[in-house]
């Protein structure tokens, strides 16, 4: 869209990991084996109270893109939890306990070594620093650690720190590399809605109101619910207030 948007109310021990036990319902993890697009976790009451929030949490950190990873109900496997399932290949896991432990199943499912799998667990704990020290106002500080995790070439999450990136440069007025940050992320996972907002804000920075307008409309169409969210209304109406004065 061009000329407008339209507002509708609007640590250091290898943890190893070991194949589940085979059964009609219980398949090996295989690399050559047809990429698995789901991780299921079980985040009922049993497998809750043994961590699978938290596990759920590591996985979405470090998953590339191509999986999806979503939470659950019982799997039928109380006792034995946290537990999760890898579709479509119907692989159960159990006792999934760590994080260690949850980037040995990402691993697994993604053809990948240990080292590579400890290296995605470095990344998000670095992201989530650089993240905290952004709510700070330390964006300095913050662009350095989320280079480093970039650095660390992670399983996956990468859209997620140059998109956490692309804040912090753009707080510090580096425009040019905040758009590339937001690009950059858009090109990983050209359905993370939040890429093409940061694209948008980095645009509007430029004072590119037209080009800032489609990239919040591709974020829209991806995920409608935003536009309930107060931060992207305000977005709205600072681009269509600029937009009406750019076009007088």
């Amino acid at each position: 869209m061009t000329g407008g948007i339209t507002l509708i109310q609007i640590p250091t021990v290898h943890h190893s990991f070991p194949p589940p036990p085979i059964s009609a319902t219980n398949k090996p993890i295989s690399a050559a084996s047809s990429p698995p697009t789901e991780i299921r976790v079980c985040t009922n009451r049993t497998c809750r109270r043994q961590g699978s929030t938290e596990i759920l949490q590591v996985l979405t950190g470090i998953a590339p893109p191509t999986i999806s990873i979503t939470s659950c109900g019982c799997l039928g496997r109380c006792g034995s939890g946290p537990n999760l399932v890898v579709l479509p290949s119907e692989t159960f896991v159990s006792h999934c306990a760590s994080a260690a432990r949850a980037a040995d199943v990402m691993g697994s499912v993604c053809g990948v070594d240990s080292v590579r799998c400890k290296k995605s667990l470095e990344a998000l704990a670095v992201r989530k620093k650089g993240e905290a020290e952004m709510e700070k106002g330390e964006f300095v500080t913050a662009e350095m650690l989320l280079s480093q995790a970039i650095d660390l070439n992670p399983i996956g999450g990468l859209h997620y720190i140059y998109k956490s990136r692309s804040v912090a440069r753009l707080a510090m007025n580096k425009t040019t590399a905040a758009l590339e940050d937001a690009i950059e992320a858009s090109t990983i996972a050209p359905k993370y809605p939040e890429a093409y907002v940061c694209k948008g804000d980095a645009l509007m920075a430029m004072e590119k109101y037209e080009a800032a307008a489609d990239s919040y409309s591709t974020a829209l169409e991806l995920d409608p619910s935003i536009r309930r969210s107060k931060s992207f209304k305000a977005r709205i109406a600072k681009l269509q207030e600029k937009l009406a004065t750019t076009n007088c």
